[in-house]
């Protein structure tokens, strides 16, 4: 079961990324476990996982005014993880572009 939905590209994520290069991001499905994420990112990658740390962020309620009237929706819940992987190793989410 692929539990890594995809990578977090983000400004917040690269900064953090150009800050400390041994750490990435992913958002990741909310039932997977630090133990799932770590062994496919290091099927998926080729990469040795030293850590692994979770977030978990809340579905948002949004409502906007429009021509048709007031319109009312959630935003879904996710979680994300930041992955530190062994000094030297590195993970380029732009191959398989």
């Amino acid at each position: 079961m692929a539990f890594i939905i995809k990578p977090l590209v983000t400004e917040k994520q690269t900064n953090i990324t150009e800050k400390n290069a041994s750490r990435y991001g992913f958002i990741v499905r909310p039932e997977a476990n630090k133990l799932q994420i770590k062994k496919e990112v290091e099927g998926l990658y080729n990469v040795t996982v030293v850590d692994v740390n979770t977030l978990r962020y809340a579905g948002k309620r949004s409502s906007r005014f429009t021509k048709a009237g007031l319109v009312k929706g959630q935003k879904n819940a996710f979680k994300k993880a930041i992955v530190t992987v062994k000094d030297g190793d590195t993970i380029d989410f732009y191959s398989n572009i």
